[in-house]
């Protein structure tokens, strides 16, 4: 098994010493992805959830993967009296069937002004792998 650790040139680079997505190449060709947390800034929870989605997107898309490919997310919230605000985002970005997901509220994130952090895991399919189901509307 062949691990990849990357911080993509395209993509917003890493707050600290760490990598943005790790990569687990499988046997039949197809990865895993497995994307560190993301916040952003903004002054609200909507404005910056947005621009976590649109990170994660762009750490995907550097992998040949979407959002669709997202098999798991993991969301940590400051106030979870603000959930309703972060899934009308969520719901922008993830459509068709939702990924597993943990939405758990915490007192701080690493940066001080951060309201949320968001990690996912993504299933990519190999060459000669069939490509994931399309997502159904809701």
């Amino acid at each position: 098994m062949q691990i990849t650790l990357d911080n993509p040139a395209g993509a917003q680079q890493p707050l600290g010493p760490y990598s943005q997505v790790a990569r687990v190449q499988l046997p039949d060709g197809g990865a895993l992805l497995y994307l560190s947390g993301q916040i952003a800034e903004g002054a609200d929870l909507a404005t910056q959830s947005r621009g976590v989605f649109e990170m994660l997107t762009a750490l995907l898309d550097a992998h040949g993967a979407t959002l669709a490919d997202v098999i798991n997310i993991r969301t940590f919230l400051t106030d979870i009296d603000e959930l309703p605000a972060y899934a009308a985002v969520r719901r922008e970005f993830l459509t068709g069937t939702p990924p597993t997901s943990t939405t758990v509220e915490v007192p701080r994130l690493f940066r001080p002004e951060a309201l949320i952090e968001v990690e996912v895991v993504a299933a990519v399919a190999g060459p000669a792998g069939p490509r994931p189901a399309p997502r159904l509307a809701q």
